[in-house]
């Protein structure tokens, strides 16, 4: 009887472990991003980007005037997932978490959540740009 029990409930979990994996649900919990950084030096310099997280290093890219390089991944369960970039440029070198789980994937954050987050990088600051038209936001390098 108790080996029916134990049968029944593995059936179950499996059941919903699969109905979670293939629904809406699953994607919800696991957000999907899209990050794009564009090269909007005003100089027309050449930029040198390098971005990682914990687990992941996307190499380093030169990107030309206007040129853009862009990644996807998924939010961690823990909502803890950064992303952090490195930029250089003639005479200049600057860091930034061009992705933050608690600022770019939080309804509470003053700038909002995106599922594409475009970043254009210049020499001041970095600007995440909105996609409905708005005022972009300005953030200050982290070094």
């Amino acid at each position: 009887m108790a080996s029916s029990r134990n049968q029944n409930f593995i059936f179950m979990l499996i059941s919903f472990l699969i109905i979670l994996a293939t629904t809406s649900f699953a994607s919800a919990l696991f957000s999907a991003k899209h990050v794009v950084i564009v090269n909007k030096l005003v100089t027309r310099a050449t930029l040198i980007v390098h971005c990682m997280n914990k687990e992941e290093d996307k190499g380093v890219i030169s990107l030309g005037p206007g040129d853009s390089f862009d990644f996807r991944f998924r939010v961690n369960l823990g909502k803890t997932t950064v992303y952090t970039c490195s930029f250089a440029c003639p005479g200049n070198t600057a860091t930034f978490d061009i992705f933050r789980a608690d600022r770019d994937d939080n309804p509470q954050s003053k700038v909002g959540v995106c599922s594409e987050c475009i970043w254009s990088i210049y020499e001041p600051a970095p600007c995440r740009d909105r996609r409905d038209g708005g005022q972009p936001n300005w953030f200050p390098w982290a070094s």
